[in-house]
């Protein structure tokens, strides 16, 4: 007899997260983690946390950074919450609480190196994965190497991470301001996030995940050329 399927892989690894209890003693709303996985998704939204709304609603991206992030990919709430097709993939599963002065605290450490590479292998379909916010930047760059770097020169250097990554800012409402600050996100990032993100999630859209992989650059986080 075969093995299980690929979809019964990714629902059994569901039910172990949905019971996980790792960092239980850290967190102030207890453990409620919230992921959308699929074995069949080809567009993976690695993101931060969760926020109290999303935590209470067990929707990722269920608030204001979430309409913002949605307007950003011109995607529906129909499609964003298709697992089928779009995976969302926090580095903490689970809401982690304020910081002393301010803000929500950063997702617990013990959560991607208890669960992200099992999740990943579960989802041999990903062609595209957007990195939402400098944890999701920061935690691929310790997977292949990249030399550090600054948010924002990440997203501004979008290309260098194409076709397997898209760096992006977190969605928060200080974002806006950031926008403003960056005119250029508005005019050359988001049109061609649009056109990847499409692309990705059309029928026939890019080829196998080893493809993409193979033809990334071998510099990925290096300063382009200009």
């Amino acid at each position: 007899m075969g093995g299980p399927s690929a979809a019964e892989v990714i629902d059994r690894l569901r039910q172990e997260v949905l019971g996980c209890r790792l960092c239980e003693a850290h967190l102030p709303l207890g453990p409620r983690p919230v992921i959308h996985i699929s074995a069949t998704a080809r567009l993976l939204i690695a993101s931060q946390a969760p926020g109290t709304k999303v935590h209470h609603m067990g929707l990722s991206f269920w608030d204001a950074s979430g309409d913002r992030l949605r307007d950003w990919l011109r995607m529906d709430k129909a499609v964003f919450y298709d697992a089928a097709q779009v995976a969302i993939l926090p580095q903490g599963f689970c809401y982690p609480g304020r910081l002393p002065n301010g803000g929500d605290a950063p997702p617990r450490p013990e959560c991607a190196p208890a669960w992200r590479a099992r999740i990943l292998q579960a989802m041999p379909e990903v062609r595209l994965t957007l990195l939402v916010g400098s944890y999701a930047q920061q935690q691929a760059a310790r997977l292949e190497g990249w030399r550090p770097a600054p948010m924002t020169e990440r997203v501004r250097d979008f290309s260098a991470y194409l076709p397997r990554y898209f760096p992006l800012p977190h969605p928060s409402w200080r974002t806006g301001e950031w926008e403003r600050r960056n005119p250029w996100f508005g005019r050359e990032v988001l049109p061609a996030l649009r056109e990847a993100v499409r692309a990705t999630l059309a029928p026939g859209g890019p080829g196998t995940k080893k493809e993409a992989v193979h033809k990334g650059p071998p510099s990925l986080g290096r300063k382009r050329p200009r």
